[in-house]
Parts: structure tokens; C-alpha cells; sequence
């Protein structure tokens, strides 16, 4: 076969590979009925029955969040079976994709959970690597569990409580985000309806000091907050203005209280308060949308804004409003709405930390669709307004960090292993002098290791393949909202990610991409096998004038992802099938689809006959990673001589090195071969020829320097004896 028939064929390989998952986008990205969100009667619009198994009518959406009740109906009466909810109706915890799965979720009176029922996902990895299946089944896991129970991701601690789930392998993040859902859409249903107990917190008893500070110092020491939503964080375009920028805090504290409405204010406000009640005043100060809501009516819910309280939600109707004329504390801002709020339950205290949420829309950039969004900022009364100081709060740790308790040991060695590589090549001066051209073992024998365990334990075992999402994720949330618990639920690519960019900017992108790249190292290690069993004579290189032409190939696929990722983000992500990796490590080249399989399995095939062809002409993850390697700080060395010596460019097999002997910094791997013949004073023609010069001499043959030469021989002058 001749090279241009094999690229042809991956050629047409790769467009079944991209065309292939267009073909099922329903189901990727289902169209919901708008009435879904907003109609009271929810299971109109979506299938209760079969989350709730024995229920044959459904009533309207109740309570605060939303939840249906569902019933059967014996001998005409009717008998209570559960509750049914939809997660957004409850909370909007994104997954990997940065939107959240839409799951119907049923759970029978006694609390136990009887079905779900995913009715929209963003999930690139569901489509195009693991089934859409394996969440189905993954959430098949819930059933007969008991809300209150703790569940989380991975195995079971018994002697913790803990009921332990299996996840999706190269799904964590989705199933980290999917197992929150679960639980808090449950919690909060079962809390309305008496299941779980409802939290009663010992009362603030509040210590009055007799200061009246002025705004700014109620900023300061966080007895007022702020919550700003910017127009990209609901889905419009980016503006200076925000949408909407709220100031709130807690009255009932005097001289919070006092600094805020003037002592008149605080005392008619304290007179209308029965005993336990609190109240909370809010301003918008900027943003045009109302936190009232234009479509308020009397007798109704403030649908916009509500209190929460650990897993306590608190919300608001027109008998919990007072109006809120003006603000006495000097260096107020101005504002164009206003309200005071009362919560009435013993199960706030402000003595304990509490968040305000925004509940608002959010528009999807790319079909127009609204989403449930909501916007938190956390309030907590300073120690000094609280007899005995704040109480101690023990927070649950955030599942990032029970991902990394639990996998402890490979994290730490993934870390290491990132540490050694790290260490081994800034000592790579010291390596390639030891070795030669016809001895690079003392170089190889490092190098060889570390693709073996970049492809076992990185690759296959830990997943841990970086990949052009990644890239393409971080580009968006830099543009519009950046989320340190997305990236920190995957340690592996988290640490791997510092470490490429660290040593991106040291050394260039050659040492992750030729030493530790799990499928970077196959397609290399498959390259060497074949030449050591005898397929030697049948590999090659690509000509240069095609070589040239082609390597900008793989800048023209990222600079396309990043451009269509701009307009769709999920385009994006399925455009990104270019590359392999999920098809290798990820879901298994047997578990998948014909184009794929074939795909990535052309690739590993040619890459017996030419070394590496992926990362050299298709890896959008290599040409991201190329561009600022031309900031680097450290080099590869080169010689005057080396603008005519051809000597290292034919054995370069990442064919870096140009006709004047320049590495082109950008396209190299660091083989480091070059750098063996650099002080291999048998193989480098320049210390070829001086090695030879100074044996016909008879001149000493001196350790060769830092430039690469021989040190120069000094002449000492030798005085003669007197007579």
C-alpha cells in the first residue's frame, strides 16, 4: 500500500469517525417541551408513572422546591404511593459538560427512591465513548435506597455509614454531579413532606455593642453581602453592566439592625417580628431583571429569591414582605428595588451561616432553550455581634475531596511518577553524555519506562488521557464562569494538567508528548516493536515536502474545534472524535462502534510502518500545546556546525530539524537522540573530525564542555633551568 492510499484511508476514516455521532445528536441532546419547567402539571409532560411504579394520578406541582404527589386509586379512593420531582425544579448542579443532567426522579412515601429517568443530557462521553446506557444503570443503583441514607461514589465504608456506589469508568465527574442530584433533590423533597426531620437550630443570641457603622465598614466585616450574576453566567452576551447585583443582610442583630434602618426603622420593624421570626433585607443596586418577578400575584410565592440553610430551604410569600423605603447607613448605594423579608421557622438561626440564592434562567447559547440556573453568595453574621463568637460549623467535605481520599495511594503515585519523569529530564545533559549512538540505553532506558507505565497506568488503568476538551472546557470557563470543583474531580488529569503546563513553559511540549502521552507512547512503543521483530525495512518517513505540509494539519483541526466550540460547545466536543483516545483507553476498541474502532485502530497500525503519524499530523491536544512552546525557557542545544551537518536531522524521527539545522521546537518530542550525538565524539561529524585532528597530533583528548566541543587545550609556557 502505498502512503498516499494509507492517508487517504484514514482520511475517510476520520469523516465516519465525526460523522458518525451526528447521526444520534437526539439523543445526546434531547428537545424538551418549554412547558416542562413552568406548567403545574408536570407529569403532563413527562412519564411519573414509570419512576413511580403503583401510581396512577398525579397532582399539580406543590410546595417549595416543586414536587408531585403521586396516588393509586383503589375502590374509588385514593391512596398516597410517593412523590415525584424533576432536579431542576430543585437544584442545577452541572456535570462534566457544565450543564446539568435532567433526571425525573421517584421516590416512594417511606423515602425510598423507586426510579429515575434521564430525560436530557450534555454528556459528550455518553455519546460518543460510553453508552447513554451505563447511566441508566448507574442510577438502576439508587433504587430501594432510603433518601437519608449516605451514598456516595465508590466503595462502601460500613464502619462510616456509608453506602458506597460504582461509578463510570471515565465518567467521574458526570457521576459525581449525578449522585449530588440524587441526593439533594430528594433531601429536599423529603424535608417538605415530613419524611426527614425538619432541623431545629439553637437561636442567635445576639450581643449589641452600640456601634453604627457606616456602609462601607458593614461591607468590610461581612454583615452585608453581595451577589453580582453577570450576563455570560445566564447565557447573554458579555457586558460591563451585570445582570443583576443584590446587597443583602440580616436585621435582627441591633446594631447591624440600627446602622441599617436608623434606630425608628429597626424599633417598628422589631414590633411587627413575632418571637423567633428574622428578618433579611435586599436592594438591587445594578442589572435590570427584578428579584421580585414581574409575574408576582397576591397570595403567591416570590419565585425568584429564597434563604437556605444547610439542606433547609426557605422561601417567601406576600405576607413574608414589608417594603423597604431607604437605607440609613451612610455611603449606601443606590437602588431601584428593594424588600424586607421575614423568615418564619425555627430551623434558620443566624447565629449558623447561610446562603441567598437568585433563582433565574438560563439562556443556552446555542438553541435558545432556558434553563433552571440559581446564584448563591454564602452570609454568615460576624463573631462580634454573637454572644460566645460564631459556633463551630463542620461542613461536609466537597465531593472533589472525597474523590481524592479515596484514591490516596494512586494519587501519590501518579505524582510521582510525574515528579521522576520531571526530575530525569532536567538531569538530561547528564544522560546523554553517558550515552551514544550506538548505546542510548543510559537515555532510553528511562524514556522506554516511562511509556510503559504511561500506557498501563496512566492510559488503562487510571484513564488519565489528556485530551482537546479539556482544553476546549478551560477556554470557556475562563470566558465565562471558572469552576475549581470541575477540575478538581478528576486528580489524575488536574495533576497531569499542572504538570504540562509547568513543563510546557520550561521545556516545551516534547516531554509530555514524548514521554508520557499514553497514546503518544503506544503509537511509539509500536513503532519500536515492529522495527525489533523484523518489519524494519517496511517503515518509513513521509518526504519533507509532504511532511511540511501536512504537520500543519493538526493546527488547522484545533484552530476548527476552537472556532466551532465558540458557537457549540457539544459540536465541539464530537468534532473532538479526531482524536483516539477514548476509543483506547477509555471504552475499549472492542466496546465501540465500527468507525471508531477502525479508526483509532488505522492509527496504531500505521504507526508500526511510520512513527507517530497522529501526533505528528491530526493531534489538535499537540498543536494547542506547540503554541506556547515557542515561550519556553530552556532549548535543546545546537552548534555553528550544525546549519550543515545532516547528521542528527536523519535520525529525528519527529522530523524537527530543518535544512539549516534548526530544531523547530514546536514539532519536536524530545527523543533527546540529537542530543546524544552532540557529545558523541565518534558519531558528531564536528568532534569526529577534531577527535581525529588532535590523535594525528598527538594532542590530549579533553573532556568535551558545555558547548559541545572539546575544552580547548592550554598552552603552558615552560621556563628553562638555569645553567
Amino acid at each position: 500500500m502505498s502512503i498516499s492510499h494509507a492517508l487517504r484511508m484514514l482520511a475517510i476514516l476520520a469523516i465516519c469517525v465525526l460523522a458518525a455521532p451526528l447521526a444520534r445528536a437526539d439523543a445526546y441532546d434531547a428537545k424538551l417541551p418549554a412547558e416542562l419547567n413552568t406548567a403545574p402539571r408536570l407529569c403532563d409532560y413527562a412519564r411519573c408513572a414509570e419512576v413511580l411504579p403503583g401510581a396512577s394520578a398525579f397532582s399539580e406541582r406543590k410546595g417549595r422546591p416543586f414536587y408531585v404527589e403521586g396516588y393509586a386509586e383503589e375502590g374509588g379512593e385514593r391512596r398516597l404511593v410517593g412523590y415525584v420531582m424533576l432536579s431542576t425544579d430543585i437544584t442545577d448542579i452541572p456535570a462534566y459538560s457544565g450543564k446539568p443532567v435532567v433526571t425525573l426522579i421517584g421516590m416512594d412515601a417511606a423515602g425510598r427512591f423507586t426510579g429515575s429517568r434521564i430525560l436530557k443530557h450534555s454528556e459528550p462521553i455518553l455519546l460518543l465513548g460510553i453508552p447513554e446506557s451505563a447511566l441508566v444503570r448507574f442510577n438502576q443503583q439508587y433504587l430501594g435506597k432510603f433518601v437519608g441514607d449516605n451514598i456516595e461514589i465508590g466503595q462502601s465504608r460500613p464502619e462510616e455509614e456509608i453506602i458506597g456506589l460504582d461509578a463510570i469508568s471515565g465518567a467521574t465527574v458526570t457521576v459525581i454531579a449525578q449522585n449530588q442530584v440524587m441526593m439533594t433533590s430528594g433531601a429536599a423533597v423529603a424535608r417538605q413532606v415530613g419524611i426527614l426531620e425538619r432541623t431545629v437550630r439553637p437561636q442567635a443570641r445576639f450581643r449589641e455593642t452600640g456601634a453604627r457603622p457606616d456602609w462601607a465598614a458593614l461591607v468590610q466585616e461581612g454583615s452585608v453581602k453581595k451577589l453580582t450574576v453577570k450576563p455570560e453566567q445566564v447565557g447573554l452576551a458579555r457586558d460591563d453592566e451585570p445582570f443583576i447585583e443584590l446587597w443583602f443582610g440580616h436585621l435582627n442583630q441591633p446594631d447591624v439592625g440600627r446602622a441599617l434602618l436608623g434606630d425608628a426603622g429597626w424599633n417598628n420593624l422589631m414590633a411587627q417580628l413575632k418571637p423567633g421570626e428574622q428578618a433579611i433585607f435586599v436592594i438591587r443596586s445594578a442589572g435590570k431583571e427584578s428579584f421580585k418577578g414581574s409575574g408576582f400575584v397576591r397570595g403567591g410565592l416570590y419565585d425568584r429569591v429564597q434563604v437556605r440553610q444547610g439542606q433547609d430551604a426557605f422561601t417567601f410569600r406576600d405576607l413574608d414582605y414589608l417594603n423597604l423605603y431607604g437605607l440609613a447607613a451612610p455611603g449606601a448605594p443606590a437602588f431601584n428595588e428593594s424588600a424586607i423579608f421575614i423568615i418564619r421557622s425555627d430551623a434558620f438561626s443566624a447565629a449558623y451561616p447561610w446562603k441567598f440564592i437568585f433563582l433565574g434562567n438560563r439562556v443556552d447559547r446555542e438553541t435558545g432553550a432556558r434553563s433552571f440556573a440559581n446564584f448563591d453568595s454564602e452570609y454568615w453574621l460576624p463573631a462580634h455581634y454573637l454572644e460566645g463568637g460564631r459556633p463551630e460549623v463542620k461542613k461536609p467535605a466537597p465531593p472533589w475531596l472525597r474523590v481524592w481520599q479515596t484514591r490516596t495511594v494512586e494519587i501519590v503515585a501518579f505524582g510521582a511518577l510525574l515528579l521522576a519523569v520531571g526530575v530525569v529530564y532536567a538531569q538530561r545533559d547528564r544522560l546523554t553524555r553517558a550515552a551514544t549512538r550506538t548505546n542510548k540505553w543510559p537515555v532510553n532506558a528511562f524514556k522506554y519506562t516511562a511509556w510503559v507505565i504511561s500506557i498501563g497506568f496512566v492510559g488503562f488503568h487510571l484513564m488519565a488521557q489528556p485530551s482537546i476538551t479539556q482544553v476546549l472546557t478551560w477556554f470557556h470557563a475562563l470566558l465565562f464562569q471558572w469552576q475549581w470543583e470541575l477540575f478538581l474531580t478528576d486528580p489524575f488529569i488536574f495533576l497531569f494538567w499542572i504538570f504540562i503546563i509547568v513543563t510546557v513553559f520550561l521545556w516545551g511540549r516534547g516531554l509530555f508528548c514524548g514521554w508520557l502521552c499514553p497514546f503518544g507512547s503506544l503509537s511509539e512503543l509500536l513503532y519500536k516493536v515492529g522495527g525489533a521483530v523484523g518489519l524494519k525495512r517496511f517503515q518509513f518517513k513521509l518526504p519533507k515536502r509532504w511532511h511540511h505540509r501536512l504537520k500543519w494539519v493538526k493546527y488547522g483541526v484545533f484552530a476548527g474545534l476552537l472556532a466551532v466550540s465558540v458557537f457549540s460547545m457539544q459540536q465541539a466536543e464530537m468534532l473532538a472524535e479526531v482524536e483516539p483516545f477514548k476509543t483506547t483507553f477509555l471504552v475499549g476498541l472492542l466496546n465501540r462502534s465500527w468507525p471508531y474502532t477502525l479508526f483509532a485502530a488505522g492509527l496504531l497500525g500505521l504507526s508500526i510502518f511510520t512513527e507517530r503519524p497522529f501526533c505528528k499530523y491530526l493531534c489538535p491536544l499537540g498543536a494547542s500545546l506547540a503554541m506556547p512552546t515557542t515561550f519556553r525557557w530552556f532549548g535543546l542545544k545546537r552548534k555553528q556546525e550544525c546549519t550543515s551537518c545532516k547528521a542528527c536531522a536523519v535520525g529525528c524521527g519527529s522530523q524537527a530539524i530543518d535544512d539549516d539545522g534548526r530544531i523547530d521546537q514546536r514539532e519536536c518530542l524530545h527523543c533527546l537522540d540529537c542530543m546524544v550525538l552532540y557529545t558523541d565524539d565518534h558519531a558528531c561529524p564536528p568532534l569526529v573530525h577534531e577527535r581525529k585532528r588532535r590523535t594525528k597530533a598527538g594532542l590530549a583528548i579533553t573532556p568535551i564542555g558545555a558547548d559541545g566541543y572539546y575544552i580547548p587545550i592550554k598552552l603552558v609556557p615552560v621556563t628553562k633551568a638555569a645553567d
